[in-house]
């Protein structure tokens, strides 16, 4: 994969040059100091801190993490008494980016990340369900290694010089068209991430992000469709592999369904030192405008034992108010 981010930048940082073992590495830019306060403008490029890509920032969403790892009663000062002890979170806002991904790096990133793209429900007059828009990811304000470069193109996606232009005045020298305003003002509905839940259990981090992605009317009734994305992260440096996964799906119909299988999108990956994320999406339709999942995965270690990892409960609600399906990319 690509270098790791150095203790004292800026310095030269490199990707492996398109061969398999990665041995030739070429320079892409200069690393910058990460951004302690302050968010990254459109146009900023960074490497993922997490898995390795190249990429560049289109435009910030604010996002309320509901992070379980950190409600204690006890520390919330301003928690009342009757919500003490409760396992209600409270969300606090937090920064992420929708960003391209480099086109080099995703055969890089495939074994770690099934984020390759971002899903959309097609136009009616589409017989395809769903339809992908590659090289797309949301990205999480920690996760950014910023660097610049002078390069006009640094980053090779088919959406990047559609979407942004080179402007030597600017910092970082990279603005947004026309286009890209236009398409977020017309998609945002569908890209606009709101909620981000988080929950660790015996080191293995669970992230969701939900989105609501519309409603089908099919034989004379409502289907709501989300898309969720799911990263695991190993905190420790025991390697685990994930087995089975277990869903709970309440509907605001009532109905409750229970989901078992082996692995996630037809994989079991293993999370070590050296690859401790994987990252993946996958989607869930209700009969009713909200509902909510949670569940465990199963993971397993080396000697054969097994343990249960929590994923936090989320909510799955619709924005009742949008009836324009999300478009795809035909300006």
């Amino acid at each position: 994969g690509a270098a790791a981010a150095p203790a004292n930048p800026p310095s030269c940082l490199s990707a492996p040059r398109n061969r398999p073992e990665g041995k030739v590495l070429e320079t892409v830019g200069v690393f910058e100091a990460p951004k302690q306060h302050g968010k990254y403008e459109t146009g900023q490029l960074f490497l993922h801190s997490v898995f390795g890509y190249r990429g560049i920032v289109l435009f910030p969403w604010q996002a309320r993490l509901y992070d379980r790892d950190v409600a204690s009663p006890v520390t919330e000062k301003s928690e009342n008494v009757a919500g003490h002890g409760s396992k209600e979170v409270k969300g606090k806002t937090h920064t992420y980016y929708q960003v391209l991904i480099d086109a080099r790096d995703c055969p890089h990133i495939s074994q770690r990340s099934q984020t390759e793209a971002v899903t959309f429900l097609a136009n009616h007059d589409d017989s395809r369900a769903l339809y992908a828009i590659p090289g797309l990811d949301y990205v999480s304000h920690e996760d950014i290694l910023p660097y610049s470069s002078t390069d006009q193109v640094p980053i090779q996606h088919e959406l990047f010089e559609r979407f942004l232009m080179y402007d030597q005045t600017k910092v970082p020298p990279f603005v947004a068209r026309d286009t890209l305003c236009a398409w977020q003002e017309k998609n945002h509905p569908w890209l606009e991430l709101s909620d981000v839940h988080r929950e660790t259990t015996e080191n293995i981090r669970v992230t969701v992000i939900p989105f609501y992605m519309g409603m089908r009317e099919a034989q004379n009734s409502h289907v709501y469709w989300w898309r969720y994305c799911i990263r695991l992260e190993n905190l420790d440096s025991e390697v685990v592999q994930l087995r089975e996964r277990h869903w709970r799906i309440f509907s605001l119909s009532g109905t409750l369904e229970t989901v078992r299988g082996r692995g996630v999108v037809g994989r079991e990956p293993v999370l070590s030192k050296e690859q401790p994320a994987f990252q993946y999406s996958s989607h869930v339709s209700l009969q009713a405008s909200s509902g909510h999942m949670w569940g465990t995965f199963r993971f397993e270690r080396p000697d054969g034992s097994h343990f249960d990892v929590r994923i936090p409960p989320f909510s799955l609600e619709s924005n009742k108010d949008e009836k324009t399906p999300p478009s795809g990319l035909h300006w």
